[in-house]
């Protein structure tokens, strides 16, 4: 019996402290401020395996994060599935481990608890090595577009939800 829930959970991630790296966290926050039904937000700073836990009994996530490839204009919003990060697990430890290597970890460990659909929604930050309450204005202006990014996801997951 699948105990996971059909509430679609969505974890911004990121620290409020650290410039740019807040845009997660405040693109789940005004989700969160819209009181959707069927969905469920949460705002965290962890990394590594301690994203494991969070997942557990959904069947559906979507993760909001900041990302620093250097190869965009701050503020651009990227999507990703777990599959565009196969190259990038590894072995590491703990405290290093990247999100897809986490999630490959945690349907090793509890496969049935594990969900189905992680959609990853990325935007590049300008700054996140700055200690400061406040993103850079690039990325204040990508906020809006971050949540649509966000809510386009979430009518995508629904969507095929209905179809299985």
């Amino acid at each position: 019996m699948d105990r996971r829930s059909d509430t679609v959970l969505i974890i911004g991630l990121g620290s409020p402290i650290m410039t740019d790296y807040a845009i997660g966290l405040e693109v789940v926050q005004e989700i969160e401020d819209m009181h959707l039904e069927g969905v469920e937000t949460r705002q965290e700073a962890v990394g590594g395996l301690d994203i494991i836990p969070l997942m557990w009994g959904y069947r559906n996530v979507i993760i909001v994060d900041a990302i620093q490839t250097e190869m965009y204009e701050p503020g651009t919003i990227m999507f990703f599935d777990p599959e565009d990060f196969d190259e990038t697990i590894g072995d590491a430890s703990a405290h290093d481990i990247n999100l897809a290597t986490a999630m490959r970890i945690g349907r090793e460990m509890e496969p049935e608890m594990m969900p189905d659909k992680v959609c990853f929604i990325a935007i590049e930050a300008g700054d996140i090595g700055t200690v400061n309450e406040g993103m850079t204005p690039r990325l204040v202006k990508a906020k809006p577009s971050a949540v649509r990014a966000v809510l386009h996801q979430l009518e995508q997951v629904r969507a095929q939800s209905a179809k299985d």
